[in-house]
């Protein structure tokens, strides 16, 4: 087991979920190029493109931000990464205005027409999602940051021994 581990880099788990994701996405692949070969591999390029040359650029200009503006050093102590609190819900808020844009910003004309549904609500939904994202997380990071200064009083609170030094 150590050899394979040593060989391959993780559990023999790990390859095989790895193997049947890829198996999993052939599938979707076959399928997907029967039907549709052409609008499926324009969707890949489109997609590529837009991830690589668009959206990775802003979303990495933003967490850099981010992180220029909102770094502060403290004097000491203990601290709590609080970054990945503000990555999350704005990577989830994000995806789900990426899946839901068309609603959200009332684009899609066929949709009253097709569902007899109303358009109207997704961006208040979308934007209470969001608010309750983000109050999530920071409750989450209170929570944590509490339990942080808790465990930084408890080490202040017992007796310094220094156990180097001879009396």
């Amino acid at each position: 087991m150590a050899r394979f581990v040593r060989w391959y880099g993780s559990g023999p788990l790990h390859l095989l979920v790895l193997i049947a994701s890829f198996a999993l996405t052939g599938y979707a692949m076959v399928r997907l190029f029967a039907v549709q070969p052409l609008a499926v591999a324009l969707w890949f390029v489109g997609a590529a493109i837009l991830h690589d040359l668009i959206l990775l650029p802003l979303y990495s200009l933003a967490d850099l931000s981010a992180l220029s503006v909102l770094r502060h050093r403290s004097a000491g102590g203990r601290t709590v990464p609080w970054i990945n609190h503000l990555r999350v819900p704005a990577f989830l808020s994000g995806l789900l205005l990426l899946v839901w844009f068309p609603l959200v910003f009332r684009m899609a004309a066929r949709y009253s027409g097709d569902t007899g549904l109303s358009d109207t609500v997704y961006l208040g939904r979308w934007l209470a999602i969001t608010g309750a994202l983000f109050a999530a997380s920071a409750a989450a990071f209170a929570l944590r940051l509490r339990r942080a200064r808790r465990a930084g009083r408890g080490d202040e609170s017992r007796p310094v021994t220094d156990h180097g030094s001879t009396p």
